[in-house]
């Protein structure tokens, strides 16, 4: 009989969990570690690597070498955020002819949708071992804000790396069940999820055994990188300022540098400074240069305490939503490594009026609240009833002067359905073009496409007659559904919403043969 994992597809880092009876067990890995590196390295001599054999090539083959890749899932080339990361990594992206972002790895591109399969398959290779059989299900979190698109994107690369697809879930709200089922009380929860590449805060009430989103807000690229960009930054300007030498183009250099910032940040979270010592980082007429720098824990705060802030917008505008005060909070829940650093849990206190929760191992807990998730679908686990996510984005439609009509507004509990009156522009007009938009702005560039379809046979009547309803409706797996009546003629037409990742099936389907055909040789 197969067996049914919850996958946590970090940014950094990797879990993979179970549900043994009523409580959740993380999987380890294949070098005994209970999680692993988001990392796949490609050597010279054809060689892929995953994990902590990925990382140990970061040094020494940094421009094969892929990290930090779910930031640019399903994000365009010519991005602010794309194209301000490709300053700082040492592998090159490119373009895709969808203008989606792609990886260059010699004269080879691969997708972010592959490198994540790559992942997603080693994590599934741990769990076959530890259970001595197959794995073919698995429930899977990703970002509260990831858009549609990434959600889908996410799906496929589980499906390019051999795992059926329970049910995709927000971090934080996989993180409040653990919590749950861990605590078994009643209260109104807050979730700081802030991990190596996204932020997300979440509001739920946890009442016998039904969560409740009340609402979530984020930012999908806001994390632990952006903290070690922040410290490779200071070095490279401080090494310049004291050599003459600038690193910024040196992409071993900046492989190193960046490795040290990263090991630094961790260690600070424990002790008040540490000292970066990079021998022969550089070097000029007169030879080699050295990089040693102690930094302080009060140097990473002040290099970093804009990003913390930032985040605390986010909180503010999830409690407006929510209708919430945030001494109505009973709990905070830290989840994500970077939530490790002194600081944020000060600012959460002070914001909170009360310490977080810090029992619950936060590079852990969503592996495991995917895990409970997958009992929960199963129908096995009875301590738990009931789960109402919401969503993340507003859903609508375009209309006249590309103006965007919520019909669904974000952190609207799920499953739902909602409907809009609309009418014609022009006298007799026969067509109306229906273009799906999820997004915040009026604007409908600022938003993303979802699908397009056309009502036809509307009766003829002068312009602003006719009524057209327009039917979202969301089920719990969070597909779309949207349909167009025109209640004249009682003509309708409808489709569901399945976002694109950039794949086709016929290029999924063409991973999944060659993958195989490389594990058969």
């Amino acid at each position: 009989m197969s067996q049914t994992i919850g996958i946590d597809l970090g940014t950094t880092y990797s879990c993979v969990s179970y549900l043994e009876g009523n409580e959740p067990k993380v999987i380890p890995n294949l070098e005994g570690m209970q999680t692993t590196p988001s990392v796949v390295s490609f050597t010279s001599s054809g060689e892929k690597l995953i994990g902590n054999l990925a990382l140990r090539q970061a040094i020494t083959n940094p421009q094969n070498t892929i990290f930090a890749i779910k930031r640019n899932i399903k994000k365009k080339f010519t991005s602010r955020e794309v194209q301000e990361a490709r300053k700082k990594i040492p592998y090159e992206l490119a373009e895709a002819p969808n203008g989606d972002v792609m990886v260059q790895v010699d004269s080879n591109t691969i997708s972010p949708q592959e490198i994540s399969a790559m992942i997603l398959g080693y994590l599934k290779k741990c769990a076959e071992t530890f259970f001595g059989d197959e794995v073919i299900q698995a429930v899977i979190t990703v970002p509260a804000h990831f858009n549609d698109h990434q959600r889908q994107a996410t799906k496929d690369a589980a499906q390019i790396a051999g795992l059926e697809v329970l049910r995709v879930i927000n971090e934080p709200t996989a993180a409040s069940l653990a919590y749950g089922l861990e605590t078994k009380k009643d209260a109104t929860i807050a979730v700081y999820d802030m991990g190596g590449g996204t932020f997300d805060i979440t509001l739920m009430e946890i009442n016998e055994g039904i969560f409740h989103v009340l609402g979530t807000n984020g930012n999908s690229y806001l994390g632990g990188e952006d903290f070690d960009n922040r410290i490779v930054s200071w070095l490279i300007e401080e090494f310049e300022k004291e050599n003459g030498v600038d690193l910024s183009d040196d992409k071993l250099a900046l492989q190193r540098i960046k490795e040290a910032a990263e090991k630094s940040k961790r260690e600070l979270s424990y002790t008040l400074e540490t000292e970066i010592n990079l021998p022969f980082i550089g070097s000029d007429k007169s030879g080699s240069k050295h990089l040693k720098k102690i930094i302080t824990r009060t140097k990473l705060e002040e290099l970093t305490k804009d990003l913390i802030q930032e985040t605390f917008l986010y909180i503010d505008q999830s409690l407006t939503d929510a209708n919430l005060d945030a001494d109505k909070i009973d709990e905070v829940i830290l989840v994500g490594g970077q939530t490790r650093m002194p600081l944020i849990k000060e600012l959460i206190t002070d914001f909170f009026k009360k310490k977080p929760i810090e029992r619950i191992n936060p590079d852990e807990i969503v592996a495991m609240g995917a895990s409970i998730q997958t009992a929960i679908i199963k129908g096995t686990l009875k301590d738990l009833i009931l789960l109402l996510d919401v969503t993340p984005l507003s859903l609508g439609i375009e209309t006249e002067k590309e103006r965007f009509v919520k019909i669904i507004e974000k952190n609207t509990t799920t499953p739902t359905k909602q409907t809009m009156a609309f009418t014609t522009v022009e006298h007799d007009q026969r067509r109306v073009r229906v273009h799906i938009l999820q997004g915040e702005s009026e604007n409908i560039r600022e938003n993303i496409s979802l699908a397009v379809f056309d009502l036809v046979g509307i009766a003829t009547a002068p312009a602003g007659v006719p009524q057209i309803d327009v039917t979202f409706e969301i089920d719990a797996d969070g597909i779309a559904r949207v349909s167009a009546k025109d209640l004249t003629t009682g003509r309708e037409q409808s489709i569901e919403v399945r976002p694109t990742s950039g794949l086709t099936p016929e290029e999924i389907h063409s991973i999944i043969r060659r993958t195989r055909e490389k594990e058969s040789e």
